[in-house]
């Protein structure tokens, strides 16, 4: 695994910014559950170690870098969206808001003069910053934030297998896997799905309406 550096972060510190913050959310892709966010002011220079985008890690690394991150960073914040905001503005717009609910968070203790965002969008922030695509592989902060805001939906999840169980959200942390779509195909939708995100699905059987 490549050691990540502050090279980013560094290039704009000699810019004048001093409290870069780190932006990054977990939940686009499933077809249930609320998205997350999560936001990160690490210390300069310093790296957890083993620290990478929370989809090449391990739960057991991802869990492990949770509890050092927001015991060692400057300032954390995680934020959410439910599936009721993710079908009323969609699911960039619901992601986009949960990330400004974490930057929210981290002005709480302090404030941020610049953000690096994870992807290709940078809107609605009234902090300096831009986006950076496959950032949570290269900037330290950003990666960090990708490890709160994955760890903090996929503990979500297993919370929802408890009261829906017949799902296997614990597994597969509401992803269209193959056995997701049987339950679905026994089960129906329960509340935590996104309507939305079924349309052509039931479409294409000839189910009509959800």
């Amino acid at each position: 695994m490549i050691e990540m550096t502050f090279e980013i972060e560094e290039q704009l510190a000699s810019e004048g910014f001093s409290r870069i913050c780190g932006v990054d959310e977990a939940g686009r892709g499933p077809l249930c559950g609320p998205v997350y966010a999560g936001a990160v002011v690490l210390l300069p220079g310093l790296v957890p170690e083993g620290l990478n985008d929370s989809k090449k890690l391990s739960e057991k690394k991802r869990e492990a870098l949770f509890d050092e991150i927001i015991n060692s960073a400057l300032a954390f914040g995680i934020g959410s969206a439910s599936v009721e905001e993710i079908e009323e503005l969609n699911i960039l717009n619901a992601a986009l808001l949960a990330m400004r609910r974490a930057v929210e968070q981290v002005k709480a203790t302090i404030q941020p003069d610049y953000l690096l965002v994870d992807g290709n969008i940078f809107r609605g922030f009234d902090i300096p910053g831009r986006c950076l695509v496959g950032g949570d592989s290269v900037s330290p902060s950003i990666a960090a934030a990708s490890v709160l805001a994955k760890v903090s939906r996929d503990r979500v999840m297993r919370e929802y297998d408890e009261t829906y169980p017949e799902y296997g959200f614990a597994k597969h942390k509401g992803y269209g896997t193959k056995a997701h779509y049987a339950a679905i195909e026994k089960h129906g939708l329960c509340p935590i799905h996104r309507p939305s995100f079924f349309r052509k699905y039931f479409e294409k059987r000839g189910k009509g309406d959800i």
